[in-house]
Parts: C-alpha cells; structure tokens; sequence
C-alpha cells in the first residue's frame, strides 16, 4: 500500500512531514504537497518540537520513541523521520488508521 510521504529504507520506513508547531490542535493529517502534516502544542525553540514530534508519532503510531528518529530537518519546518524497524505498508496502514481515530 503506497502512501504519499511514505517509504521503505533498509532500516524502517522513512516520513516525509512538515511540522506546525504551536498548533492549538496538536495530531496528524493527511499528507499535503507530498508531506504528511505534524501539527505539536510545543514552540520551535531548544528541540521542544522535536521531541513533541516523536513523543506524537510514538504514541500515535503506536512505536516506541526510542525508534522514532529525525533523520533530517531538525532545525527545518520539513523533516524525514525514521520509523526503525517499520516496514512502509505497516507505517501506511497505522497513519491511515490515526486519520479515522481523530
């Protein structure tokens, strides 16, 4: 199952996202312009958002935080995020399910 902003690496599957930070509505949408759109609580500033990224996807996703790596992008809106040891249909799959769970 092919998902825009999704695809397979040896390590895991990679997400391409764009992050809005200081969202007053924090989760995930569907993919936007070949991204798939982070919205987090927490401002830009010292990693905060960062963190408030992988803590979401995490939780979301349903992958423990220690496996959810910016590969790309820390300091940029644009990031590429790893989810280790996630094959690319199971990351499509769990995002598709977090959109209906909203």
């Amino acid at each position: 199952m092919a998902l825009e902003g999704v695809r397979e690496s040896p390590r895991g599957a990679l997400l391409a996202i764009r992050v809005t930070p200081r969202s007053a509505k924090p989760g995930i949408g569907e993919p936007r312009d070949g991204r798939i759109v982070v919205r987090v609580s927490s401002a830009p500033a010292g990693g905060e958002a960062n963190e408030a990224v992988r803590k979401l996807l995490s939780k979301r996703l349903r992958v423990a935080r220690t496996h959810v790596l910016i590969e790309r992008g820390h300091t940029a809106r644009e990031k590429t995020v790893l989810l280790e040891g996630v094959s690319e249909a199971e990351a499509a799959r769990r995002l598709t399910a977090a959109w209906g769970a909203r």
